[in-house]
């Protein structure tokens, strides 16, 4: 009889934590939804992801994913508000609710996860540390760089990064730390330090930045595993489903064929099954989601897939040519791959 008391008690708290969870459960969506826009944080200017343009919008990678949320939850993609943050600011930033999501070139990492709250919703860019130098330096190795003095952005995973490699080489090196991505790039430019280290991506998006970008070079190494995404608080199990279906919709939509040109005349004609579940012609996974029926094609329509926000952003079409290496689809030798819609 104690037993059964006991395990009524506990079925009436887990009852009673459930209702409570239940209830906190969809707030920053519904704060989203009241307000009519997403609240983005940003990188502090980062070419190919996050950065004004001649006009003053922010275009590249990372605001085309604060885009495509929005054209996924509103039906406009321009329904977002952007908050430039530094790499010290950004966590703050989310936690303290002064962004709905942070879509800001962020290392997905265990620690971001489990201790300081957010959940990261896909990777949008598969990417690792590297070292950028200028070619008077001499050096064609990072495995060259004992007694360097390293130019490094505060507040990121390329601190740690950096002293484990030294450190795993036996080699020694001079800290030099700044807040900010473009000011570490000019310290380098000065001479202040003798090599800039960050994720790849960044040192290519510096590098064309430079008065005379072609007398610096990115060393082959690659020194560790950078996984960037954007994330979101925990707790709002709705608002995570829509950031990450978003991503996954563009990557899917990519492996499909479907374009900003056809997306519309697809969701119309097309006898794919899969087509038709992604685009709203079939069931209703978008009520699941709580989103439109053609949520998915909002995204496409007004943003692009995976690829072509790749492309227009990084790849062939940008200043960076960046290959698209792993952050290729999974049927063509990279990384992104994404769940079904079904």
């Amino acid at each position: 009889m104690k037993f059964a008391k006991t395990t009524l008690a506990a079925l009436a708290a887990a009852v009673t934590l459930g209702v409570s969870v239940q209830a906190q459960a969809g707030a920053t969506l519904d704060a989203i939804t009241a307000k009519g826009f997403v609240q983005c944080g940003i990188s502090d200017g980062l070419p190919g992801f996050s950065y004004a343009d001649s006009k003053g919008q922010y275009v590249g990678m990372d605001v085309d994913v604060c885009r495509a949320v929005a054209a996924a939850l509103f039906g406009d993609a321009t329904k977002v508000k952007y908050t430039p943050l530094t790499a010290k600011e950004r966590f703050t930033a989310l936690q303290s609710g002064e962004v709905d999501m942070l879509s800001r070139n962020t290392t997905w990492t265990s620690s971001r996860d489990a201790a300081m709250g957010l959940n990261f919703a896909g990777v949008n860019y598969y990417d690792g540390q590297g070292f950028l130098v200028n070619k008077k330096l001499g050096v064609t190795s990072a495995k060259e760089l004992d007694g360097a003095a390293v130019c490094i952005q505060a507040g990121t995973t390329t601190e740690l990064n950096l002293a484990d490699y030294f450190r795993a080489n036996n080699m020694k090196y001079t800290p030099i730390t700044y807040d900010k991505s473009d000011e570490s790039a000019k310290a380098l430019e000065a001479g202040r330090c003798d090599v800039l280290t960050s994720d790849q991506s960044q040192l290519y998006a510096q590098r064309i930045k430079l008065a005379k970008p072609d007398d610096y070079v990115v060393l082959p190494e690659v020194i560790s595993k950078e996984p960037l995404g954007p994330a979101v608080r925990q707790g709002d199990a709705d608002w995570f489903n829509i950031v990450k279906w978003t991503l996954f919709a563009m990557v899917n939509a990519e492996e499909m064929g479907v374009t900003m040109s056809n997306v519309e005349d697809l969701a119309k004609s097309s006898t794919n099954p899969d087509v038709r579940r992604l685009l709203g012609a079939e069931g209703e996974f978008g009520k699941d989601l709580k989103l439109p029926k053609d949520w998915a094609v909002q995204i496409v329509k007004q943003v692009g897939n995976y690829g072509e926000s790749f492309d227009r952003n990084v790849g062939a079409g940008s200043e960076l040519k960046i290959a698209r290496g792993l952050n290729d689809l999974w049927n063509k030798g990279g990384l992104q791959y994404a769940p079904p819609v079904r």
